[in-house]
């Protein structure tokens, strides 16, 4: 994107990952702002951007009834929100963070929010889709899309949670779009 010109920010609450980020701008030669923050409070003004992007970060990390409000509040009308999160099937299936997901449902699809993993201290938030889409409509979003990924044909496995065939017969990952009215 900075090489085309356009005005990237990254934003990320974690220090190593902005140090990574930093080699990275050396290493290819760029150069735009990395801001430690959270992603439910960002230190920068209303309507600063066009568009908002999280593959895993915010999307995942943060309870979206505070990121989204904020991703609102930072997107210009007419704005873009992009962002992936593991596949609802797939947080319903996965028995365990370090378990692949197996053809069973093993918790409730009405009322999923905050998921606590037994093995460590990480929490991920996941909605159902009623729920996003009442969620990103409550916040001036309209929905625009919702694409279920699925690895195509010579895909190597590459998700931890899900086994290529399991990824092959309903969504490990989507990636949703949404306009700010």
């Amino acid at each position: 994107m900075a090489r085309r010109g356009e005005h990237p920010v990254a934003i990320d609450s974690s220090r190593a990952q902005l140090a990574s980020a930093r080699g990275f701008q050396r290493e290819f030669g760029l150069d735009f702002p990395l801001i430690l923050a959270e992603g439910e409070h960002v230190p920068l003004a209303d309507a600063s951007f066009d568009v908002a992007l999280s593959e895993y970060g915010v999307s995942i990390w943060c309870d979206p009834y505070s990121w989204v409000p904020e991703a609102a509040r930072l997107l210009r009308p007419g704005g873009e929100l992009v962002f992936v999160v593991n596949g609802t099937f797939l947080m319903l299936c996965v028995p365990d963070e370090d378990v692949l997901a197996g053809d069973q449902l093993l918790r409730p699809y009405f009322g999923m929010h905050r998921f606590e993993w037994p093995e460590d201290e990480s929490v991920d938030f996941h909605l159902g889709y009623g729920d996003w889409i009442r969620l990103l409509r409550a916040n001036g979003f309209d929905v625009e899309d919702l694409v279920e990924l699925r690895p195509q044909e010579g895909a190597v496995p590459s998700h931890r949670l899900a086994s290529l065939d399991w990824s092959r017969r309903w969504p490990c990952e989507e990636a949703w779009k949404a306009r700010k009215r």
